[in-house]
Parts: C-alpha cells; structure tokens; sequence
C-alpha cells in the first residue's frame, strides 16, 4: 500500500476544545500528533451579566447583534438552560428577529444549528473586516449587542459604533485559561527548539499568548523559527505576526481544521 501523505511527519495540535478531532485528522493521513492543549475554553465564572444581556436581547433591548465566535453564541444558550431555561424561548425568538452580524464562519455555523442564518456577514473574519463592512450603515440610534471573543474588550469595535452613533451592549459568555501546566509548555518548546516537530498548527489566538508566555520572547520566536508555523485564519495569523513570527501556512478561505488539514498535507506531504 502506499504511504499516507503525512507518515514520518509530527505535528503538534494546541488545540483543546477539538483536540481529538483535529488529531484524528492528521492521524487518518499518517501523522504522529502532539496533543499539547495549551488553553482551556470555561464558562464565565459570573452567569449574571451573560443572563442579564439574554434578557436585555429577549426583551427587543437590541436591534443588532454582532456574533464574533461560534463558541460565544453556543455558551451564550448553555448559560440560559442552566441557570434560567424560562428565559430560552423567548432568547430565540428575539434572536430571530435582530439583524444577526457574523465575524466569519464559525458564528454563522452556530446560528444555522438554530435554523437561523447571518443577515449580514463581515467582508473578511477579523474585526477589522466587521468594521469595514459596517462602515457605510446608519447606527444612530441603534441599539448593538457585541458578543466578546473571551473577555477581550474589543474596544476598536466598541469604539467605532458608539462612533457611528449605536448604544452598545456587550457579553462574555466564556473566558480562557490555562489547560496544560508550565513544565508541559516547556516542554513543547524544547521539541520545537531540538527541530523534532515538523509542524505547529495554531487554531487560536489565546494558544499564541500561552506559548509566548512560557519563555522569552526570542526563545519561543527561536523555537518555532525551527518548524512551519501554521494557523488556522487571519486573526491568529495577526496574532503571530505581532510577536514577530510569520504564519507560513493557512488556507485561502475557509478557516476550519479540514481546510488546515488538506494546507499541512499539500505542504508536508509533497515531495522534498
């Protein structure tokens, strides 16, 4: 039989929330994984801000709703079925009704498992793309919920509507944490350092941070200089660049692990 297209490579996966999936993927064409989940993915610690904004939402408090993460908007509903599952009807019914704003697929994904679909969809999956694909709408006096990506505050966003003259309300259904101890990092950075790992494949930014958090600067930027650096989409693509690393790999234009798969096949698993 001939080989698969990824045997003899190894590929370490930050991922958490779809550590399996992902590694079964790679593994599926040959790959040897590193399971090295750097972040955690937890509910906010506090339910009552996520459910006053659903009942801000639910109540016509808001005529837009930006979503930013599919996870946002999935946490978002498993906050009000835990804590006040009264409250879930009429949740849906508003979001129904609200021009839903997607940052890219993930949050529209989130909302087709509704039955529902983006209303609007921003120009590239970036904040940056959501503002310039509301640049030329009219916010004066609209009311906009911004669903956070963790607890980043998201202030250019935040800025430009109010700028626009929108009221805004924003919610954090989840936060970040660490998932996997300091000598486990450092770990990992030592195999990347010794050349042992022919890729990385970071899915998100928090697993930039964690990695960059785990040593000095120029030793995590020595470390991966060693390995093809990949990513997943634009933003932790941004994210690497600002930590002077560049993103040698990410698919054109659908930013799901399939997509990265086929990227690191076609990069690894071509001959030289």
């Amino acid at each position: 039989m001939p080989a698969q297209p990824l045997t003899g490579r190894t590929i370490a996966v930050p991922e958490t929330r779809e550590l399996e999936v992902f590694a079964g993927l790679l593994e599926r064409r040959g790959a040897r994984v590193l399971r090295c989940p750097l972040v955690a993915i937890r509910d906010a610690p506090d339910p009552a801000p996520v459910l006053a904004f659903a009942r801000l939402l639910a109540e016509g408090g808001c005529d837009d709703f930006i979503l930013t993460t599919g996870e946002g908007l999935r946490r978002l509903l498993a906050c009000i079925e835990r804590h006040e599952p009264a409250l879930r009807a009429a949740f849906l019914a508003a979001l129904a009704r609200v021009r839903k704003i997607t940052r890219g697929p993930k949050p529209a994904r989130a909302l087709r498992e509704l039955g529902l679909q983006p209303d609007l969809a921003a120009a590239a999956p970036t904040t940056a793309g959501v503002i310039a694909t509301l640049g030329a709408e009219d916010f004066t006096g609209r009311r906009v919920g911004v669903q956070l990506y963790g607890q980043e505050p998201n202030w250019p966003l935040r800025e430009f509507l109010t700028g626009a003259g929108a009221t805004v309300f924003t919610v954090a259904p989840y936060v970040y944490a660490d998932a996997a101890d300091a000598a486990a990092v450092r770990a990992l950075l030592g195999q990347l350092a010794r050349g042992a790992v022919d890729a990385i494949a970071f899915t998100s930014t928090p697993q930039v941070e964690r990695l960059f958090a785990a040593g000095t600067a120029a030793e995590v930027r020595a470390a991966l200089g060693t390995t093809l650096v990949a990513a997943i989409g634009p933003v932790v693509a941004a994210t690497l660049e600002r930590h002077g690393v560049r993103a040698r790999l990410m698919p054109e234009d659908a930013f799901f692990l399939k997509p990265l798969t086929r990227a690191l096949e076609e990069a690894l698993g071509a001959p030289g």
